[in-house]
């Protein structure tokens, strides 16, 4: 799925059919549905999935569960970033 088409289906009120895993906890969680995002990431086995399963705790505002999410991923915690960059630098790695 394209950037474009994943941002037009968050207007809509049921996640896509088809989608990776890792970008229905994102669309999940830019619909506002933390718990159902971190069921799908929990489950799921990937660096990628480490990498939200880090950005949903830093959502969440429990930064040491972050940090180890971040460590698991083998990936930097983004202090700098704000968490809505973060999300949508997450979700572009997965739309390209």
């Amino acid at each position: 799925m394209q950037y474009s088409a994943f941002m037009d289906s968050l207007a809509r009120p049921d996640c896509p059919e088809g989608l990776d895993l890792c970008l229905q906890a994102l669309w999940h969680a830019g619909h506002g549905d933390w718990d159902t995002a971190h069921e799908i990431v929990q489950v799921h086995d990937s660096v990628l999935a480490a990498r939200i399963h880090a950005y949903l705790h830093r959502l969440e505002g429990e930064e040491g569960n972050a940090r180890y999410w971040h460590r698991q991923a083998g990936s930097t915690f983004p202090a700098a970033m704000t968490l809505e960059a973060e999300w949508d630098a997450l979700v572009r790695e997965l739309t390209r």
